[in-house]
């Protein structure tokens, strides 16, 4: 499969994950040489985070993932690649939810309100510091109206505005704006405007919530007080600690 241009999207009817579809396509050299997205109509295997599927109904949402190749930045400042695609979902999805109250859960799902609309997995494959390319995998619920798995709190594009979107114009217009901030990942200074943006479009970056120590089980009540560029999350609590984590070390509870 050749590609003509360099934010070309790849549509097949049916897939596994797109994730694992776009890998092969690399090892196979059927990939483009800067950024080259593969999306499916129906994905039957996706993975989001924590070892979590994603439940979505054919044809009603973008399932869609993107390679980045040679991103400009070493292993240590990897969680730039996952802010970039963070902020190009949020910008997207504002567009034509204009009053959605788009944010970003930390490290990476795209929240509307209270609602995670978006899911996002970033695959890095690496030659020791040299990250070679980076997939990030991208569902985004668009036009599902329903909701059956047992997932705590889904929400859709269709749900928050009444009105049905191109799931197809939604992922070309998310690709454009990964293409269009990859060149900021080059320079630490780049990398800092995109890091600053992303601590911006925080979900619940100010105010004490409920937490949940994952290794532990112990719950806190905590207001984030920095994310580093290496993606820790530093809680303060309201006992007066602090503590930093890394990610799936702490997770946010949706409990007031």
């Amino acid at each position: 499969m050749n590609t003509e241009s360099a934010n070309e999207i790849v549509w097949v009817e049916s897939t596994g994950s797109t994730n694992s579809l776009l890998l092969e396509m690399v090892a196979a050299g059927d990939a483009g040489e800067r950024l080259f997205g593969v999306a499916t109509h129906t994905q039957t295997a996706g993975r989001g985070q924590r070892g979590n599927s994603w439940e979505s109904e054919p044809g009603k949402n973008l399932t869609m993932s993107l390679l980045i190749r040679r991103p400009g930045v070493d292993a240590g400042a990897q969680f730039s690649i996952s802010e970039v695609v963070s902020l190009a979902v949020v910008d997207a999805l504002r567009r034509i939810v204009p009053s959605g109250g788009i944010s970003v859960k930390w490290p990476n799902d795209i929240y509307a309100g209270d609602m995670k609309i978006c899911g996002i997995l970033i695959e890095c494959a690496l030659s020791g510091r040299e990250i070679l390319h980076a997939v990030a995998g991208i569902g985004v619920n668009v036009n599902q109206r329903v909701f059956r798995s047992d997932a705590p709190n889904p929400v859709s594009v269709v749900n928050l505005s009444g009105v049905e979107n191109s799931v197809e114009a939604l992922g070309r217009d998310i690709a454009a704006r990964v293409a269009a901030m990859l060149p900021l990942l080059a320079t630490s200074a780049g990398r800092d405007i995109i890091h600053e943006r992303y601590i911006g479009e925080l979900w619940r970056k100010e105010g004490y919530y409920p937490y949940l120590e994952t290794a532990t089980g112990r719950r806190i009540m905590a207001r984030i007080t920095q994310v580093a560029p290496t993606g820790h999350i530093t809680l303060d609590t309201d006992d007066g600690s602090r503590k930093v984590y890394a990610f799936k070390e702490v997770a946010a509870l949706l409990e007031n």
